[in-house]
């Protein structure tokens, strides 16, 4: 199981002006994280914290794949990911996240940076997940295949078609 202490950053004691981090997350990562969109994959993530007068400044930068279910066949797909990120930290009486700045409680001082690049990592999945063409299961494309023909020819045998939609296919098939 993963320990996600190392992910916790003590922004109070940073000592130096840029301070960089480096983290490898595999499957273990993400079960720890107990998350349902994201459950494997292998990525490395580079975290840069520039130290200024009142506010950090961190930039994320995360490469690697993740595991997810295609949306045609339901079988697992490899996603690449490569994404930069740019969140400002202050330190303040309470917590509290707003858009690009996360307020850090100055007694505490730790910023768990965990479940940010989780969150980083399923922004950067396009919403339709999908093989490349001629990669989903054959099974599952053939039975789409089928039930897709099987439900067009129900709609054809309705009955009479309306005479708009006629109109709209002669127009298709003159172009």
């Amino acid at each position: 199981m993963c320990s996600l202490e190392q992910f916790k950053i003590d922004l109070k004691g940073l000592t130096s002006e840029v301070t960089t981090y480096e983290f490898s997350l595999d499957d273990d990562f993400f079960a720890a994280l107990d998350e349902t969109e994201v459950e494997s994959g292998s990525l490395h993530v580079s975290l840069s914290i520039r130290k200024a007068s009142g506010f950090f400044e961190l930039l994320f930068h995360t490469v690697g794949t993740v595991d997810i279910v295609c949306d045609r066949c339901l079988d697992l797909m490899q996603q690449p990911i490569e994404t930069d990120n740019r969140l400002v930290a202050k330190l303040g009486s309470t917590t509290s996240e707003d858009d690009d700045t996360v307020m850090v409680d100055e007694n505490e001082g730790m910023l768990d940076t965990a479940w940010l690049i989780y969150e980083f990592i399923a922004l950067a999945i396009p919403i339709q997940h999908v093989h490349e063409t001629g990669k989903c299961n054959p099974a599952m494309t053939k039975a789409l295949e089928e039930l897709s023909a099987d439900r067009s020819g129900d709609e054809e045998s309705t009955g009479d078609i309306d005479p708009r939609w006629d109109a709209l296919k002669r127009l298709k098939i003159e172009n």
